[in-house]
């Protein structure tokens, strides 16, 4: 008799700690199984437990611990390997159920409690016996053991709480009365570690304060499905909820490369209901760094991409702002799409997206070379002196040129003086904004005469390109419902290199929209028809880099009613992300709608060291201890495994330095002083081949390492003091808009470590800092 066989989650976490020998082991054990489940060398026997788990001998040492999952359509019989174990760690009071709220498998161990825990809660744990094993007396688990205390009874942590709260909240029944039971956060976290994920984040939000009715609400409620009556006992339709790994030939490869986590991405339950719903117009994720927003918008894309008809275009587009952040979707894509299905999918930065609508409508010859922003400003800077205007300086023209004039597409000075101009902060009058469109026009007419652009410019021209074919389009759909439906090949335009005028596209994947332009959101809302599953959005405004502020509905974007938002962090630790929300503290962020966003509820089930916090004497002394630092961490990274192999350290630390001229001053130094490679990150990846990381805040955005150091954070370079100043008294609201920038890009950068944060300066230090 033949069998299926798919991975638990758990079960290939703990795989993947294991030795090299153990996973080649557990592949032979895997074979063996699913040739004939019933071989006796397998020795399959359940526990007197839980009759609906089964433990099998993959050696002397370890056991595979099993649940039958039913029989799947062709008659075969399915199996869930729940865990892999050393035989010493198999009791008989491992359970197997299927949660009430997101009708998945749980494999419950009480032996990640603690044994003060199963004491008050009146558990005790009894070794499976096999024939290595002799009888032995009911024993508490393998779990660290806690010092009884003689002072009288600690309260509960979890006080007020009741059973009937945590089985409404989705906790798992066999970890209930241990819940209950928590005196410390040492016991919680002891707990979090071992327990199925929807109970592991229910405990973490009901630990750090958050109300029975706040997580049933931001953790339950998203979280839930719609469950038959007797959903209790089908393990077959379970096991369709729940996120496995299909066991096949193609494992040894996987567990020979010593990589098994990465073979897929798993979604939590929360994460895949909003991929695979239906929405019936533009849809919005948002969520603090590490929450799995680019997962989720990866995996919709995918989802997208399956329901497609066949065919040979590329009716998906997935796009963000920047040329490294898409190199890395694409790749990320790949991994988890067939590729004729990836082919199918449009992959590009937003800005060159716009290129390309701009390269289909001009003419040959007729192209505009783009300029950065810092050299244009130098132009402006020119015109102004021509001019001798000293009333606004050439930062604040260029930012009313790029918000207001550029940003609301206007192009008359009528349009100008009724343009609203929120959040702008300084009021101009009329002759104000007369003279103002003045010395505009005349910028843009020397940029014209120069042959250049902005790319700000460049997304504006296509956005206008783009919504006058949209409104083509409209006027050929309402000229063919006028006559019935019938043909209308004599009205096709070929104004944009098409022959037949029709979208570009079915569906747009966007992801870190908080940094899109106006301009950037007219596009993209006149490349897709109105309609289901039109726009699908990624964002949080906490990151937003840019000063490009949008309110969605302003540009056709409506996503009332369609929103989610995660709170559980899968990158950072806890210790890490509570220094990083106190850097944006008491600022105000919007949702990209009108509504606020908050940080509330951001956790992480994550735990390790506080952050680092390293004043220094001179900038000599911190690159010094920069570099003793780095030198530890590389130590730490390349300790041998139990196996022998060491692990190559190149990519897993980085240093982020907060002005652009900085990178190449610390590279220099740590190569030639200290004998640490580096690589420069660029808009193109890293450059050069060095082990340590080094970029600027911005060039951050979306990466993450498992150590990073942050430099230079010192006052008068966070925030830029001598470049913002004036802002205090002359313009309160752009000084506070510098302020928040500054803000963000330092909330960003600390949020890309994952296991260990520095954080140095030399002279004082950053304001932002929660020291």
């Amino acid at each position: 008799m033949t069998a299926r066989l798919s991975l638990y989650q758990k079960a290939e976490n703990e795989l993947y700690k294991m030795d090299s020998s153990v996973k080649t082991k557990f592949y032979d054990f895997c074979h063996q199984f699913r040739l004939d489940p019933d071989h006796p060398s397998l020795d399959l026997k359940p526990l007197k437990g839980d009759g609906r788990i089964f433990r099998a001998k993959i050696d002397r040492s370890y056991r595979a611990l099993l649940a039958r999952a039913g029989v799947g359509a062709d008659g075969v019989q399915q199996w869930l390997i729940v865990a892999v174990r050393h035989r010493k760690d198999v009791y008989e009071e491992l359970t197997v159920a299927i949660n009430r709220i997101t009708g998945e498998i749980e494999f419950v161990d009480l032996g990640v409690v603690g044994q003060s825990v199963l004491q008050r809660a009146g558990l005790q744990l009894t070794p499976a016996q096999d024939e290595h094993t002799a009888p032995a007396e009911p024993t508490p688990a393998s779990a660290p053991v806690v010092t009884q205390q003689t002072a009288a009874p600690a309260e509960p942590l979890l006080v007020g709480c009741t059973p009937e709260d945590l089985r409404r909240l989705g906790v798992a029944d066999a970890l209930i009365g241990p819940a209950l039971a928590l005196t410390t956060d040492e016991e919680l976290d002891q707990l979090i570690a071992g327990a199925p994920r929807l109970t592991a984040e229910v405990l973490t939000g009901l630990g750090s304060g958050m109300s029975v009715d706040e997580v049933e609400r931001e953790i339950t409620q998203p979280a839930s499905t719609e469950l038959e009556p007797g959903f209790e006992n089908d393990m077959a339709a379970a096991l369709t909820r729940t996120a496995v790994t299909t066991v096949d030939d193609d494992i040894r490869n996987v567990l020979a490369e010593g990589d098994f986590r990465a073979w897929k991405v798993y979604l939590h339950p929360t994460q895949r209901k909003i991929v695979e719903r239906n929405y019936s117009g533009p849809a919005r994720v948002s969520g603090g760094p590490g929450t799995g927003k680019t997962i989720v918008a990866l995996h919709r894309v995918a989802r997208l991409a399956a329901a497609l008809p066949s065919g040979h275009g590329k009716p998906i587009l997935l796009t963000t702002y920047t040329k490294n952040l898409t190199a890395d979707l694409r790749s990320r894509l790949t991994s988890l799409m067939d590729p004729a299905l990836l082919g199918r999918v449009d992959i590009k930065h937003i800005d060159q997206l716009a290129q390309s609508v701009l390269n289909e409508n001009t003419a040959p010859g007729a192209q505009r070379s783009l300029i950065t922003d810092d050299r244009a400003l130098d132009v402006l800077r020119e015109v102004l002196f021509e001019h001798d205007e000293q009333r606004w300086d050439a930062e604040f023209l260029f930012d009313e040129w790029e918000q207001i004039v550029l940003g609301q597409s206007l192009g008359t000075r009528q349009d100008y003086f009724k343009a609203r101009r929120a959040g702008m902060g300084r009021a101009l009058n009329r002759p104000e904004r007369a003279a103002i469109w003045k010395l505009l026009d005349q910028f843009t007419l020397r940029l014209n005469g120069l042959g250049r652009e902005t790319w700000a410019q460049a997304a504006e021209r296509a956005a206008r390109y783009e919504m006058e074919r949209a409104r083509k389009i409209q006027i050929r759909a309402e000229r063919k419902e006028d006559i019935g439906g019938g043909d209308l090949a004599h009205l096709d335009d070929n104004s944009s290199g098409m022959r037949y005028l029709r979208h570009r596209y079915q569906h747009i994947v966007v992801d870190e929209a908080q940094d899109l332009s106006p301009a950037h959101w007219k596009m993209l809302r006149a490349m897709v028809a109105p309609g289901p599953g039109d726009l699908f959005i990624a964002s949080d405004t906490h990151q937003r880099i840019y000063d490009r502020q949008v309110t969605l509905s302003t540009v056709g974007v409506n996503i009332r009613g369609r929103s989610s938002k995660l709170t559980l962090s899968y990158r950072t630790t806890q210790e890490i992300l509570d220094q990083a929300a106190k850097v944006v503290l008491g600022a105000t962020y919007d949702d990209l709608d009108d509504g606020t966003d908050t940080l509330d509820g951001y956790h992480s089930l994550l735990h390790g060291p506080a952050p680092d916090y390293v004043a220094c004497a001179d900038w000599t002394d911190e690159i010094t201890q920069l570099a003793e630092a780095l030198k530890q961490w590389r130590a730490d990274i390349t300790q041998p495994a139990d196996d022998g192999t060491v692990r190559d350290p190149s990519g897993t630390m980085a240093v982020c330095v907060a002005d652009g001229e900085m990178p190449g001053r610390v590279a220099a130094d740590l190569e030639m002083k200290h004998g640490i490679t580096t690589a420069t990150l660029t808009k193109d990846g890293p450059q050069g081949g060095g082990e340590v990381h080094i970029g600027t805040m911005h060039r951050f955005k979306g990466l993450e390492y498992q150590k990073l150091a942050v430099i230079g954070a010192s006052d008068g370079i966070l925030p830029r003091t001598a470049l913002i100043e004036k802002y205090a008294t002359t313009d309160p609201n752009r000084y506070e808009r510098e302020l928040k920038k500054s803000r963000n890009q330092l909330f960003v950068a600390t949020t890309r470590a994952r296991d260990a944060l520095r954080i140095s300066w030399h002279g004082k230090p950053s304001p932002f800092l929660p020291l």
